[in-house]
């Protein structure tokens, strides 16, 4: 690993000299991996590439501000600066680009991600914490521009959180709250609004953070004239600067290509932010991009003549190599025999990466040919299949794809055939799938014990004297129990604090526990997650909270892009158990319905999406939570806060399953499946129901991701064999996810003697009113004659037509 010595004290002129030149060293290696891997995309052994070319010095100075505890959230284009950390080597870029499955050959995602984008492993294989502040840290990068911003924010925060609250067992997180978050981006997608309402926080905020804005002037084709007020980011973000009128931002400016200048800069915003947890904002010009955005295309169709020329003489490397000869530190013969090294070594990287993927894919092919070969030999349909075990044997690099493919074509020829060899074949597929799959699809959620769906079940316990109290009561005294016994738990949102939540269920709270664990924040849901991302990356339990269900949308693709994958992304290498508390159901008006459910569920996989019917089963689901590892939505029942419960003797100690259905009601003729407020009017249907002689079991889902691990609605199906599901979102929403996976996954359709059915609000959003709500969302009444109607179908004797 490089070493990164203080160049601002005292350092001998050889010593520099050695540093200079090794920094050169990584530059030249880092664009030489740059041109070679838009080869290896053009060749087709890699798939696409977008590369760090003409970002190389300026990444080289922010590794040497960058210490072992920080953190970076950054900008696919980063590459030289996780070499020049010692987190990224020459066959591990090559790894990435050939998508490479295995963790230990490409750490940065495992083949999951394109290259470019980078992280650091948290994690032990048993997914327990690594001891962050003894390594370099990078969470893992996403590809949606500036969509990185929002968990920088938290990353800054978890840094202002250890260094004020002194209850926290810190020792693998933090040293004192000294650690700088790092932020890069490229200058165009400062025109995103996750990249303002970042910056705005942070102002607000005053978290340790320094963001680096890589200037180029282009956002692939499009100039900065198109792109920024000014042509000019920190021109127009001058208004963040501080002053002796409020705390803001320190903005710096400096040129990519100066590298003396650079490194000064880069020391100074450091220093800024590690002390007086100050953001800093470095807008870094003069940037060039040799090679265009990426290799789906050529920056000669779009930028002129003159401009190329330019970037040709402000080629950062260009620029550091004639300093260091200016400078007297290295002579043109020196330089170019680091040059003339780097390219063996790049190349020699390349070769050995290349093998390295192959080996593997080679004898998974040797190995179907030789069954093929056997197979072709007694199958009647040998001809055929000697033809695809020829072409397979052709293909000197194969795919798995490949491989895969005529393997099950093979098994085509065999339908009507029965032979050890033919089995043999059916077993190398299926070993094959078990043995690959994996590969693309594991770690969706945690692979541990800490897994949300393992976490026990603790029932409340109640007694013949058990008051009665309002929901909220019962969420608050349970929040109570939380912040008092875990000191790395906090919450924040609009409202959360000072009023202890727009319906009082963190009453008191913040003058208990501190503005800074109760904490109020500004209307900003993107970066109200990307707070409670950035934190849970650091070792804490963030509880972030959205107003109303309504409002997640505007932080839905930091949720699904971000949040839902991180775990995914990195293999099981890092976590962010993140609790989203929001609320919803049985709402009225289009901005306020409460039941995007369907959408949510689509974009969201990876996180459990709980759908609490009370503040018991809510408390019970906050609990569970802090005991796993997997990021979670909580929906409490917005009309259910005034709502008397029964008060658990036991209320910090329950637990809600993740993933487990509840039967609410027994019954005989239809399975009735709900989650909500809905439900409510379900359980009042039923009475009625029953006085004309139908009996329906009603099922409270309470978990939609995961759904019904333990497939009870099934069970149910079978013995009622009729089966309702009722919902308050659009038609084709939440309803047809729940049937789904009653139909497909838990095969209940064997068990059905009547059609399955959903009753859902209509396909618009609700309009305002009680007549409104009336005539959009299920009625009492539309739930009486949706079932009614089932069994008028299955028995029209005893049920005659309603209408």
């Amino acid at each position: 690993m490089q070493s990164i010595p203080d160049l601002q004290n005292n350092l001998s002129f050889e010593d520099f000299k050695t540093e200079v030149l090794n920094d050169y060293k990584i530059a030249v290696r880092s664009r030489e991996c740059s041109l070679l891997g838009r080869r290896e995309v053009l060749t087709g052994k890699a798939k696409f590439g977008i590369f760090g070319d003409g970002k190389e010095v300026p990444q080289l100075a922010m590794a040497k501000a960058f210490l072992k505890g920080d953190w970076r959230s950054g900008y696919y284009r980063d590459q030289t600066f996780m070499m020049a950390i010692g987190e990224f080597t020459l066959e591990q870029f090559f790894a990435g680009l050939y998508a490479n499955t295995n963790i230990e050959l490409d750490p940065m995602s495992a083949g999951r991600q394109m290259g470019g984008h980078f992280v650091t492993h948290s994690l032990n294989n048993d997914g327990t914490w690594k001891d962050l502040t003894k390594q370099y840290n990078s969470s893992a990068d996403i590809s949606p521009t500036a969509a990185q911003m929002p968990r920088l924010l938290g990353l800054a925060q978890a840094s202002k959180v250890f260094r004020e609250l002194k209850d926290i067992n810190a020792s693998k997180f933090s040293v004192k709250g000294n650690e700088v978050a790092w932020g890069t981006i490229g200058n165009a997608s400062t025109s995103e609004g996750l990249f303002f309402e970042t910056i705005n926080a942070a102002g607000v905020l005053q978290v340790p953070m320094v963001i680096s804005i890589w200037d180029d002037e282009y956002g692939i084709s499009v100039h900065a004239k198109h792109q920024t007020t000014k042509e000019n980011i920190s021109e127009i973000l001058r208004g963040f600067q501080r002053d002796e009128y409020g705390n803001g931002f320190e903005i710096l400016r400096v040129k990519g290509w100066d590298y003396a200048n650079l490194i000064e800069t880069y020391q100074e915003a450091a220093n800024i932010a590690r002390n007086e947890h100050v953001p800093v904002l470095i807008h870094v010009t003069e940037l060039t991009q040799p090679q265009g955005h990426s290799t789906s295309g050529s920056h000669e169709r779009y930028k002129s003549t003159e401009r190329l020329e330019w970037e040709k003489q402000h080629d950062c490397n260009l620029k550091m190599r004639e300093w260091i000869i200016e400078s007297g530190i290295a002579t043109n013969e020196t330089l170019f025999e680091i040059e003339r090294s780097a390219k063996k070594d790049v190349k020699e990287a390349r070769k050995n990466a290349w093998n390295v993927f192959l080996k593997p894919i080679l004898q998974e092919q040797r190995e179907l040919i030789t069954i093929l070969t056997k197979l072709s030999e007694i199958s009647v349909n040998g001809v055929f299949i000697k033809k695809l075990k020829d072409h397979l044997a052709q293909i000197d690099e194969p795919t798995r794809k490949d491989i895969l493919s005529n393997a099950r074509r093979c098994l085509r020829y065999t339908i009507n055939e029965d032979f050890t060899e033919k089995d043999i074949l059916v077993n190398w597929v299926n070993s094959f799938f078990d043995k690959i799959q994996p590969k693309f699809s594991s770690h969706l959620y945690s692979e541990t014990s800490k897994n949300n769906a393992l976490i026990k079940e603790v029932k409340p316990i109640y007694d013949e004297q058990t008051n009665q109290v309002d929901g909220r009561i019962i969420l608050r005294d349970n929040f109570e129990h939380i912040f008092t016994n875990h000191a790395d738990a906090l919450i924040f949102g609009e409202d959360t604090g000072n009023i202890g939540d727009v319906n009082q269920g963190l009453e008191g709270l913040q003058e208990k526990f501190g503005e800074l664990r109760i904490a109020d924040t500004g209307i900003r849901e993107a970066t109200i997650i990307g707070q409670g991302i950035g934190m849970a990356l650091r070792g804490l339990r963030p509880i972030a909270e959205i107003q109303y269900l309504d409002y997640i949308l505007y932080a839905l693709q930091i949720i699904s892009d971000d949040l839902a994958t991180l775990h995914y992304r990195t293999k099981g290498k890092q976590k962010a158990p993140l609790i989203i508390r929001t609320r919803g159901h049985r709402l009225e008006g289009i901005w306020h319905s409460g039941s995007p459910m369907g959408g949510i569920l689509n974009l969201v996989r990876g996180v459990n999406v709980l759908v609490p019917r009370n503040m018991t089963k809510a408390a019970g689901f906050y609990n569970t939570l802090l005991q796993g590892d997997d990021p979670a939505i909580v929906v409490e029942c917005l009309n259910g806060y005034r709502l008397k419960e029964k008060m658990p003797l036991n209320l910090a100690d329950i637990r809600t399953p993740v993933g487990v259905v509840e039967t609410i009601k027994p019954g005989t003729d239809i399975t009735v499946v709900s989650y909500g407020s809905t439900l409510r009017i379900v359980e009042d249907v039923s009475k009625e129901l029953l006085a004309i002689g139908i009996d329906i079991e009603i099922i409270d889902a309470q978990s939609l991701l995961p759904f019904d691990i333990n497939q009870d609605v099934s069970k149910s199906v079978q013995k009622t064999n009729r089966l309702i599901i009722i919902d308050e979102d659009v038609p084709g929403g939440a309803s047809a996810f729940i049937l789904n996976e009653v139909l497909n996954i838990q095969n209940a359709y064997q068990y059905l003697d009547s059609q399955p059915k959903t009753l859902t609000a209509k396909a618009h959003r609700p309009a305002f009113g009680n007549d409104g709500d009336y005539f959009s969302k299920p009625s009492a009444e539309d739930i009486f004659e949706a079932i009614y109607g089932i069994m008028h179908e299955a028995n029209p004797v005893k049920f005659k037509k309603l209408r």
